[in-house]
């Protein structure tokens, strides 16, 4: 069974993936005149406008759902791994596909809204909705909502699940059993209050838990302050091949940089638009910028923050792909989430271990919740037609049964799962994105015409050139 799940994660994950998430970055960047740049002030300023509704909710929890669908297990065990496996290089390339995810994450969650209707009293939108509206192809959107269904309520709950148990039994000796059937309880008595009440513990815990994971970053950052030119210039060299002792991981540096920093913000990858949907705006293009600005609390503030603390003590190693390692600073640990917790622990012995236990059940828990959302946006779609009941409890029990034995099973197989379903959401959705982009630029030109004109954007579809927007008509 592992070989064949190797064999299907290098066949999803192969270079080609790689290529055409970066390449559509920089496409996107360059059609909306670098949002990413010239809007930064905008994002910020949006992020706190807006109310929820009886349908939907504020651009705020919207922004909660999606970054805690984006800051989880990425930006901690995932970070370690990118280390690990493409040395310090790796933190650099993550960097640009945030930079270049974020013009991504902002046509896909503007195509969220302009594409969204009402289902079951809620807004509901995504890529099944906008492929078939704004695409035509209904086939290719059945295909990436059974493909998202499958990916975010069976194979990626595992990594998050699986993280939090082993972090748990590392500082605190608690069998990673224990750890499995108390976060599948908790888990299920939130997911039965539906979408509002992922909303509500998101929109407490997101800003506490990445507040104080930023905190403890910034105390130890603060603390080797003289350090930092010499790990961002270590950084920048190894991303270019000009430093000589990880040259036999350059390759693997671009790869591993652009894999997890996919897996950890998501730009691209479909899981957004969900979540970007659901907000109550006047204009898609204001829920598509807030959602863009999420992809830089992920990756520039949170992921950077754990990669530095890393760095910054020397606790990694970095796997030598011809075989042994080309540093070795931690003898027989395994890669992920221990990189952090020794880290920390350089600096705080008694702290270290069951700080980065307690950061990461917060971080992966509220993950697992935004994939439980999309997974229910998604059987929202397929039920439009023929509702039933039966299906939203077979998808309840399903995510519950994957969260429990992804903390039980080992983190490999765990990881290359959520590999594979990250990986074939991604190719589904950035396909679908380069079709349909001009929906979103036209959006973002209305926009803008509306802000030259001094008026606060309200958006109408017909005026803006754009077809099947029902909602919006």
């Amino acid at each position: 069974m592992k070989e064949v799940i190797e064999a299907i994660n290098g066949l999803v994950w192969s270079n080609a993936l790689i290529v055409l998430c970066l390449a559509t970055g920089i496409y996107f960047s360059i059609r909306t005149g670098f949002l990413q740049v010239s809007y930064l002030k905008e994002m910020v300023r949006l992020l706190f406008k807006g109310e929820s509704s009886e349908k939907g909710v504020s651009s705020f929890q919207a922004f909660a759902i999606a970054i805690s669908g984006r800051v989880g297990t990425g930006n901690i065990a995932g970070v370690a791994t990118a280390i690990a496996m493409g040395g310090p290089g790796a933190i650099f390339w993550m960097w640009v596909i945030a930079f270049l995810g974020a013009a991504s994450a902002f046509v896909e969650s503007t195509l969220g809204q302009i594409y969204k209707e009402v289902n079951d009293g809620q807004y509901r939108g995504g890529p099944a909705y906008y492929i078939e509206k704004g695409l035509g192809v209904k086939w290719y959107a059945l295909l990436f909502a059974f493909a998202t269904i499958l990916s975010t309520a069976l194979f990626m709950p595992g990594v998050q699940s699986n993280s939090i148990a082993l972090s748990m039994q590392n500082a605190f000796d608690v069998p990673v059993t224990y750890t499995g059937i108390g976060i599948t309880l908790v888990l299920g008595l939130i997911i039965i209050g539906g979408v509002k009440r992922i909303s509500k513990v998101a929109e407490v815990v997101i800003p506490f838990m990445a507040a104080a994971y930023i905190l403890m970053a910034v105390v130890i950052i603060s603390m080797n302050i003289t350090e930092v030119p010499t790990i961002l210039t270590l950084i920048v060299k190894s991303a270019f091949n000009m430093e000589a002792a990880f040259s036999g991981v350059f390759g693997m540096a671009i790869a591993w940089g652009v894999k997890r920093g996919i897996y950890s913000n998501e730009a691209g990858q479909g899981t957004a638009p969900h979540a970007a949907a659901a907000a109550e705006v006047s204009h898609p293009v204001k829920q598509g910028l807030v959602q863009a600005f999420s992809v830089y609390v992920d990756t520039l503030f949170v992921c950077t923050a754990t990669a530095l603390m890393i760095l910054f003590t020397g606790q990694y190693n970095v796997i030598n792909p011809d075989g042994g390692f080309l540093i070795e600073n931690l003898p027989g640990v395994e890669i992920g989430p221990e990189y952090t917790q020794y880290a920390v622990a350089t600096h705080f012995p008694d702290l270290g271990r069951g700080f980065i236990a307690i950061s990461l059940l917060f971080f992966a828990f509220t993950t697992i919740m935004a994939y439980y959302y999309i997974a229910e946006t998604n059987l929202s779609y397929l039920n439009r037609t023929k509702h039933f009941p039966w299906a939203i409890w077979a998808l309840r029990v399903l995510i519950l049964v994957a969260t429990f034995y992804g903390a039980i099973r080992t983190a490999e197989v765990a990881w290359m799962m959520g590999d594979i379903g990250v990986g074939v959401m991604a190719w589904l959705n950035v396909v679908a994105i380069l079709l349909l982009g001009r929906p979103a630029l036209l959006a973002l030109k209305d926009y803008q015409r509306q802000q030259k004109e001094g008026k606060d954007p309200v958006f109408k579809a017909k005026e803006a050139g754009i077809k099947n927007a029902d909602f919006w008509d």
